[in-house]
């Protein structure tokens, strides 16, 4: 019922806004009633279809948890493995929507999320979040991922935000000790990423035979996570050590994951920082622009404050210049000679919003607003399921749909859920200081 309303306002909204077909409506800096009818149209997407559809699409009620894999028309895959990390994003994406809008159902589904987490993924005996169980809720992969461990932090923390519920942050912090413990690299600063179920750190990892794909020993995606996670763990508890951690990584990611002289992130490195592959991910680049902003502001430092937004303004025009196409999208990949992977994601999309805004409210340079209402606008066009609901995973250089999930252990609330919370507080913001 509530995707059928949801369709019902779409097209609504479509007949009232015609613009929002458009890509790149604005030939100038949009008004505020613009930027008013964007907010509009973004709270029907996060409320209507997104949150909507995997309240009616993603629970597992007989065995629990989460569908591990629900296709395009929304048929289970039913003995597909479940993962931590899709557990934990919808843990945060409805922790952090219950904190907004304060709807019981949301609410109703981030507890349902934090028992899974727990109850499915917690390794009692050697502390940590477990990569993925059966669909029955049997052990599968026991190792421990830093990536995903981060997501538990953040998750957690944003849990224990939304209902001041102490165990979620306790659980929290003893998540942020473990990595502390067994991931952190004091010789050469940064962070391991995999290790055993009991702790030993993956020896495949260098060899390029690591779980996540990775090249090298360390990598951009996981730090850039840990990050994340640090900074919404800062937020409830404000720890000196905690603090020190955060401030040190986001050294690190200045220093040694940023090249200096390309504003692009390294994104596979070896255990002394050089680089392991010349790669570069324009949907990395523009989240971490804007992620490192909230870990600075976070961390309340000024001087580091203004150094970051200085170089969040540097990677936002770099990635702007090299990685966005003509219809507003945000690029896959590329090195140092250009493109190399023209397929249009959704994640780097929903980066692609919230990053380009935020290089706005830093600058005041139009450039940026219109980028990120454009990609926006490509959202609309290419990406959301006006028959069936959500976003699909991507599309290609012409525009056709290449993959057939809507659910998976990567395709999750969190990225075009956290993009529309994040467009609709930034907007709101930005909307009052234009002229309407």
């Amino acid at each position: 019922m509530k995707l059928h309303l949801w369709l019902l306002a779409s097209i609504a909204c479509f007949e009232i806004f015609p613009e929002a077909v458009k890509a790149g409506s604005f030939s100038s800096r949009p008004t505020g009633d613009d930027l008013a009818r964007y907010q509009r149209r973004i709270d029907i997407d996060l409320r209507e279809n997104i949150l909507s559809y995997w309240l009616q699409h993603s629970r597992d009620r007989r065995r629990g948890g989460f569908f591990g894999e629900v296709s395009d028309t929304n048929g289970v895959a039913h003995d597909a493995p479940k993962g931590a990390l899709l557990t934990a994003r919808v843990l945060w994406t409805f922790s952090a929507a219950f904190e907004r809008y304060k709807d019981p159902a949301y609410l109703e589904m981030a507890r349902w999320a934090y028992e899974d987490l727990i109850g499915r993924f917690w390794d009692k005996e050697h502390g940590g979040l477990y990569w993925s169980v059966s669909a029955d809720g049997v052990p599968l992969d026991r190792r421990k991922l830093i990536y995903v461990q981060s997501f538990g932090i953040y998750a957690l923390a944003e849990f224990h935000r939304a209902t001041g519920e102490g165990p979620a942050v306790e659980r929290a912090i003893e998540l942020y000790r473990t990595v502390e413990q067994h991931s952190r690299d004091r010789v050469d600063r940064g962070y391991f990423e995999e290790f055993s179920r009991d702790w030993r750190k993956s020896t495949a990892r260098g060899k390029g035979e690591s779980a996540m794909g990775s090249l090298g020993q360390k990598s951009q995606n996981v730090h850039l996570h840990v990050l994340e996670a640090y900074t919404n763990l800062l937020r409830v508890w404000p720890d000196e050590q905690l603090r020190q951690g955060l401030s040190d990584l986001v050294d690190v990611m200045l220093v040694k994951v940023m090249d200096p002289k390309t504003h692009h992130l390294r994104l596979f490195l070896n255990e002394d920082w050089s680089p392991a592959s010349d790669v570069i991910s324009y949907g990395h680049d523009i989240e971490f622009s804007w992620l490192v902003v909230e870990a600075a502001e976070a961390l309340g430092i000024d001087r580091l404050t203004e150094q970051v937004k200085a170089d969040a303004l540097k990677i936002a025009a770099v990635t702007l210049k090299e990685g966005i196409d003509i219809d507003g999208a945000v690029l896959a990949e590329g090195d140092a000679n250009g493109v190399t992977n023209r397929f249009k994601e959704w994640w780097p999309q929903a980066e692609g919003t919230v990053g380009f805004l935020n290089a706005y409210q830093l600058s005041g340079d139009a450039r940026y607003l219109r980028a990120s209402l454009k990609n926006w606008d490509f959202i609309e066009q290419k990406l959301i399921d006006r028959k069936k609901g959500e976003w699909f995973v991507g599309v290609s250089d012409t525009g056709k749909v290449v993959s057939p999930v809507k659910i998976s252990f990567w395709k999750c609330p969190y990225h075009n859920g956290r993009a529309c919370m994040e467009m609709l507080t930034r907007l709101k913001t930005v909307s009052a200081t234009l002229g309407r």
